[in-house]
């Protein structure tokens, strides 16, 4: 089976004919229409989508396959994957979440701080949730230069600084 990647999230319906609201994950957004064939994660396919307006956070769309205001309630919050291939190589210091997700995180010194359960954005940069051995708990480390100066996606690990008072200890 070919690697998917989440590119999408559908937000429902838009108005009584089948559209619907579309949040993109895309570095620009408008590109999420060129990665189709757009699966679902219980592997509903949609061979095209058309973008046919703007909203507040996403777009309107039309998806094959969708033609009632039932259909798209249907698909509230559901995710959309791209194939992996479909989507453009990326420089250096940027990454897929895909890629992060399962990662062991250590601090400069060596030591073990968890390993990265899934990256979330609230809208003010980019946080890794970190699960933390023998703990129910998760940690939030930002995403950034400072607190997170290696990923070494080969290795299999991201080097952090965390800022103080983080982790207990």
């Amino acid at each position: 089976m070919t690697e998917t990647v989440i590119v999408g999230r559908i937000g429902g319906s838009f108005g009584v004919k089948g559209e619907v609201r579309i949040k993109s994950f895309c570095a620009d957004p408008q590109d999420i229409a060129d990665y189709a064939p757009l699966t679902t994660p219980d592997g509903r396919s949609f061979a095209q989508m058309v973008l046919t307006g703007q909203t507040s956070g996403g777009f309107t769309a039309r998806l094959d396959g969708v033609v009632t205001k039932g259909d798209a309630d249907a698909l509230r919050n559901v995710d959309l994957l791209a194939p992996r291939d479909a989507l453009p190589a990326l420089p250096d210091d940027e990454y897929y979440y895909t890629d992060l997700e399962g990662l062991t995180v250590v601090d400069t010194g060596g030591a073990i701080l968890g390993t990265v359960a899934r990256v979330v954005d609230h809208g003010a940069g980019d946080l890794l949730e970190l699960s933390i051995p023998g703990q129910s708990d998760t940690v939030l480390l930002p995403f950034t230069q400072a607190a997170v100066p290696t990923v070494d996606l080969t290795a299999g690990r991201i080097v952090a600084d965390p800022p103080e008072g983080l982790f207990p200890g």
